[in-house]
């Protein structure tokens, strides 16, 4: 019983020492980041030279003097909603969004990115999907590499766009109705090839899950520069 106290500070003294190196130390490292063109400035419009920390009494702007867009973006509206849906549907867990550099995999060569993900590009989430593995590929710049209709021809069944996948059908995110009559085929209507295609004088449509899922997927993207990392870098 005398070594309880003993035991009790060295489990304490370990946890918050753990939560200071790993927790404490990253937000006091990186919570200054913002959003960024490919240069850093300061309130005056000088380039700033290191990509994560300011000199003393500087101020971070998001843009250049050029009025340049600065990235990571927000997600807003569909995109926004069609993150939650892809925390339901548990896409985390097959797919990652996290691009590795060079000599740590094959993400270049396979075409997942033109640069490694740095911290910067997280900062607008309040939740980051970097996932748990890839039993899917990485999905960080899918909405570059692929077009709006793939999305929807992807989530009804992966057959169509990748023979061979593994990935689950999710036909409950699309309706099949029938093809009104008045006003003929929606404009809604996601084209199929003839295998796929419903019995005749129907048509597939997506649901609003289903079209602010693939707004949240077209949205990723980090094909831009940042300070800290730009495409010519390994």
């Amino acid at each position: 019983m005398k070594s309880l106290p003993l035991i009790f500070l060295g489990v304490f003294f370990t946890l918050a020492f753990s939560w200071t190196g790993i927790v404490l130390t990253t937000h006091i490292q990186m919570k200054d980041l913002t959003p960024a063109t490919a240069e850093l400035v300061n309130d005056k419009g000088e380039p700033i030279g290191g990509p994560t920390y300011l000199a003393e009494g500087e101020t971070f702007l998001g843009s250049n003097t050029e009025g340049e867009t600065a990235y990571p973006l927000r997600l807003v509206g569909e995109a926004q909603r069609g993150k939650k849906v892809y925390e339901q549907m548990g896409c985390l867990y097959c797919h990652s969004q996290q691009v590795r550099r060079k000599g740590f995999g094959a993400d270049y060569e396979r075409g997942w990115g033109s640069r490694q993900s740095v911290a910067r590009d997280y900062i607008e989430q309040d939740r980051v999907m970097l996932g748990t593995m890839r039993t899917g590929p990485d999905l960080t710049n899918v909405g570059v590499r692929y077009s709006e209709l793939w999305q929807f021809q992807h989530l009804y069944n992966p057959q169509i766009t990748s023979p061979g996948s593994t990935m689950p059908p999710y036909p409950f995110l699309f309706e099949v109705q029938k093809v009104s009559e008045m006003r003929g085929p929606s404009v809604e209507a996601i084209a199929m090839p003839e295998a796929y295609q419903p019995d005749e004088g129907y048509e597939v449509v997506p649901t609003q899950r289903a079209k602010d899922l693939v707004a949240y997927l077209m949205n990723l993207n980090q094909e831009y520069e940042l300070p800290e990392m730009k495409f010519t870098e390994e």
